[in-house]
């Protein structure tokens, strides 16, 4: 006699890579993320694509830029609410900094990437993570719930 299969009728959909600290790893992981959603039944030009993939964008960027500990990498995790039809974002980098939030000037060049994150996502935060440093997330929405999808 077999042993029952215990594999959920629904597939998981999550997506976790690490990437170089680098601009070229930042931009790989906004392609692939983008890539992941088209995947999901969120192609390019939606709300929900253009959203996901702006954030993890920011968030990619802050690690390299931020974040970044010489010849460490940082971490891009990509997981479905299939009940809330959410997005959850996860950048994981090894800087002990906090990213923090602030009103940039109108002559200043940086500082409105969290400013985006925050206008864009549902919700977002900080997390410490095991280890030295911190994993930023964000939840987006896609407007429909992934049963909807069925």
């Amino acid at each position: 006699m077999q042993a029952p299969r215990t594999q959920s009728p629904t597939p998981a959909r999550t997506f976790t890579q690490r990437f170089s600290a680098t601009r070229r790893g930042a931009r790989l992981a906004r392609l692939l993320a983008a890539h992941q959603l088209t995947e999901w039944g969120h192609p390019h030009g939606t709300e929900a694509h253009d959203t996901v993939v702006l954030v993890v964008a920011e968030l990619a960027a802050n690690a390299v830029l931020h974040g970044r500990v010489p010849g460490r990498d940082f971490a891009l995790s990509l997981s479905c609410d299939a009940g809330r039809g959410i997005v959850r974002i996860e950048v994981t980098d090894t800087h002990s900094a906090m990213p923090a939030r602030k009103a940039p000037g109108t002559d200043e060049d940086g500082g409105r990437g969290l400013v985006l994150v925050d206008a864009l996502a549902a919700d977002w935060g900080v997390r410490d993570r095991l280890g030295p440093g911190k994993t930023v997330w964000a939840e987006c929405a896609t407007g429909t719930s992934w049963t909807d999808r069925t």
